[in-house]
């Protein structure tokens, strides 16, 4: 009798071809699309994360509640060596780095800007990701006899200076020199306007001689195992070992807590993308019901002469349900394997087209993103398809389980 019934609503859904293959294509093409869409939410989610932890590491120590304290010398993490050497022992695999932030005055020979002076270990990812990734001239900063900065493009031009040129920095009320001179050794183009403007990255010694010796603003930790977003139970255990061997005075924060803003976007993109889900599936559903109606219509003389002989009302009702999932199922999995293809393939690695990809890094998306797709999100995508086949069709099923035989063989279409 099953087998007989799906013979049936092959035949039926046939019987429109025209109607059908443009239902299937439509559906195929909502599948197809969710999934790529997935993928490329993977690809930008990821990108950004790992963006965003170049930058500001994957767990942060610094001074409890330090984004209330407004006393520079109360802000610092101090004794910066006997922590990283701590932390080190206990997370083994990190790469540990010490940052200092010292607000000051940066002057050229006739201009001056309020700046942020950016303290680097010269060999550490932040001075790369840095120095390193955006330089335009010049060299990256170094120590020795004369010290050298790397100043913003939007700073070097308020500032008239350029790669040779000196600079003289003020920090008065610190516990370090308070004033130096420097060389501008390089030009960044930074990614953030506002960043750019304001910012000049000197090596972590020449900040600390200036303003804070053997101190720092803040200690990233690096952490190389921590690829994807989907991590928070191991970057939680990570947390919970070196919260055990920081002073109390001291808080870690993992990278959504120090970035919380950030965090937010890439939390709401999920929620976001369910959405036009949703969206895609109910006008899909819609055409199905279309489809599977005008069948119906199609079919009344048909259904009433089947109930006379006795057929259950039930087993008519399931027979417009299972052409629905014919025509979904179908559709699903054609769109299914398009889908999947597109997901391979942009997983190798894409730009977005033209200037977006560098418009876009602005807002932490890298110019080359990798798809990314759970098998979660695609059974989800599947999930909606099923769920779409048989909303549509309930409502042709009850008008078809309502059919008086007599009425129903009289029907003229």
């Amino acid at each position: 009798m099953r087998t007989l019934m799906w013979t049936l609503a092959w035949k039926n859904v046939g019987r429109g071809r025209g109607r059908s293959l443009v239902t299937a294509g439509a559906v195929a093409a909502v599948v197809a699309l969710m999934l790529v869409m997935y993928g490329f939410s993977g690809a930008a989610m990821n990108g950004m994360f790992q963006n965003l932890t170049r930058t500001t590491g994957h767990l942060v120590l610094r001074v409890k509640n330090a984004e209330a304290v407004r006393e520079f010398d109360l802000s610092l993490v101090r004794g910066v060596p006997e922590l990283k050497a701590a932390i080190a022992r206990a997370l083994p695999e990190a790469d540990v780095e010490a940052v200092l932030e010292v607000p000051a005055l940066l002057a050229g020979e006739t201009r001056s800007r309020g700046v942020v002076l950016l303290g680097l270990e010269p060999d550490g990812h932040l001075m790369k990701e840095l120095v390193d990734k955006y330089r335009v001239r010049g060299a990256p900063p170094a120590d020795g006899d004369g010290w050298s900065a790397a100043l913003g493009l939007a700073l070097a031009g308020a500032l008239q200076v350029d790669v040779g040129d000196p600079v003289y920095a003020f920090a008065p009320g610190t516990d370090g020199l308070g004033a130096a001179a420097f060389t501008v050794s390089a030009v960044l183009d930074l990614p953030e306007s506002t960043l750019e403007a304001r910012t000049a990255v000197l090596t972590l010694q020449a900040a600390q001689e200036l303003a804070a010796p053997d101190a720092a603003s803040r200690i990233v930790v690096f952490l190389p195992w921590l690829k994807t977003l989907r991590q928070t139970d191991r970057l939680e255990e990570a947390r919970t070992e070196l919260v055990a061997v920081v002073p109390e005075d001291y808080e870690v924060l993992t990278w959504r807590e120090a970035q919380p803003a950030l965090a937010a976007i890439l939390d709401m993109m999920g929620p976001m993308l369910l959405i036009y889900a949703v969206i895609f599936f109910v006008l899909a559903g819609l055409l199905v019901v279309n489809t599977v109606y005008l069948g119906l219509v199609e079919r009344i003389r048909e259904f009433g002469v089947i109930i006379a002989l006795g057929a259950d009302r039930w087993r008519i009702m399931r027979l417009v349900v299972l052409e629905s999932l014919l025509l979904v199922t179908s559709g699903a999995a054609v769109g299914g394997v398009l889908g999947g293809l597109a997901v391979w393939r942009l997983a190798q690695g894409f730009s977005l087209p033209g200037t977006l990809a560098q418009q876009y890094a602005e807002f932490g998306l890298p110019v080359v993103m990798y798809a990314s797709i759970t098998p979660g999100q695609v059974l989800q995508v599947f999930a909606f398809a099923a769920l779409t086949a048989i909303a549509s069709a309930l409502w042709p099923a009850w008008l078809a389980g309502r059919l008086e035989p007599v009425e129903a063989m009289r029907h003229v279409a």
